[in-house]
């Protein structure tokens, strides 16, 4: 591998490209997509930073399937090292300065297959939003006419099923038909959602490393791939302990030291994918849910039993989370499976 280092700050038609060597800055130019590809394929193996962002996974792939050493940079890391103004070429050349920092941590690349993953993921949660929307909108709409609905599916279903079929309720016909569309697209995309549902079961079955999370108290089919996603990539080493996959997620404290001084501060509600945070916490708290209920079976358990009669089951429901993501850690890490412990005597 040569020494040259190549920031790309990519954008939807054109991609900047900044050839650096030895600190010096050999050329700084625009390219096209298809310019850009030929450009990996001819070159000899380099090192090749881009910055995180939309299409940075796929270009990563192609940099590394031509044989380069490629890496994916913060952005935010790129704007605080970026000098002077904003441009293509300012970005690309941040790009570079950000890789040569000492000890920097890269971002974890995603492959195809989590990509796919991922997508099937982000069209479900699309489909929940407009599941919760439009429930929404037809509770508030039956509302301004005091039709009040219950929570629950069923009890909306009687209410608009009612109001269609009531001839007295004074309703005109495109009223009754603009509820009837609207109540049928509600329906369509539950049975969507429920659609999504089947197919990451399915997709579930080719990952075997993603399948083996399922066992952990708490993981269920949707956190089993978030974290699937989340700590496995082909950069090995992008997390160096479980607690550093712990605080990506941003299920620990938020630390404060200064002077020798450690302080350790509480769980911030700032988090780069809160989604992934709340689906683990909701899953943790099911179970917390279920051992509160029943006497303990096992050591974790045990351990969380005592837990909520200290803390609550809030704060139970975090530490379970937390402790999730570093067993899921361990177990990709390491390549092992869960086994669950027995209650000490």
């Amino acid at each position: 591998m040569n020494n040259r280092v190549v920031g790309v700050d990519l954008a939807k038609r054109v991609i900047q490209v900044c050839i650096t060597c030895r600190k010096s800055i050999i050329s700084n130019n625009e390219m096209t997509p298809l310019q850009f590809d030929s450009f990996l394929a001819e070159s000899k193996p380099m090192k090749v930073i881009f910055e995180a962002c939309a299409t940075s996974n796929y270009w990563k792939q192609q940099a590394i399937k031509y044989g380069h050493d490629a890496k994916l940079v913060s952005p935010k890391l790129v704007a605080n090292i970026r000098q002077n103004q904003k441009t293509d070429k300012n970005d690309a050349l941040a790009v570079v300065q950000a890789s040569q920092l000492t000890d920097i941590k890269f971002i974890n690349g995603k492959t195809f297959e989590q990509q796919e993953l991922q997508s099937i993921m982000r069209m479900r949660e699309l489909a929940v939003k407009q599941r919760i929307a439009l429930r929404n909108q037809i509770s508030s709409i039956l509302l301004e006419f005091n039709i009040r609905a219950s929570k629950g599916r069923r009890g909306l279903d009687s209410k608009v099923q009612s109001a269609l079929e009531d001839s007295e309720n004074g309703f005109c016909i495109e009223f009754r038909e603009s509820l009837r569309r609207t109540w049928s697209m509600y329906l369509s995309i539950v049975a969507q959602v429920k659609e999504y549902d089947k197919l990451l079961e399915k997709a579930i079955k080719l990952h075997p490393n993603c399948q083996k999370l399922l066992a952990i108290e708490g993981i269920g089919i949707i956190n089993a791939i978030n974290l699937y996603i989340c700590l496995t990539s082909e950069d090995v080493g992008v997390f160096k302990s479980g607690r550093d996959a712990s605080a990506s997620i941003g299920v620990t404290p938020v630390q404060y030291s200064s002077g020798g001084k450690t302080q350790i501060g509480h769980i911030s509600r700032k988090v780069l994918n809160s989604s992934v945070r709340s689906y683990l916490v909701n899953g943790a708290m099911s179970y917390v849910l279920a051992v509160d209920s029943r006497e303990p079976k096992n050591a974790k358990a045990q351990w969380l039993k005592n837990l909520i009669n200290r803390r609550g089951k809030k704060c139970a429901a975090v530490a379970l989370a937390n402790k999730n993501i570093r067993t899921a850690f361990a177990l990709l890490k390491n390549g092992t499976e869960y086994k669950v412990q027995a209650i000490a005597a």
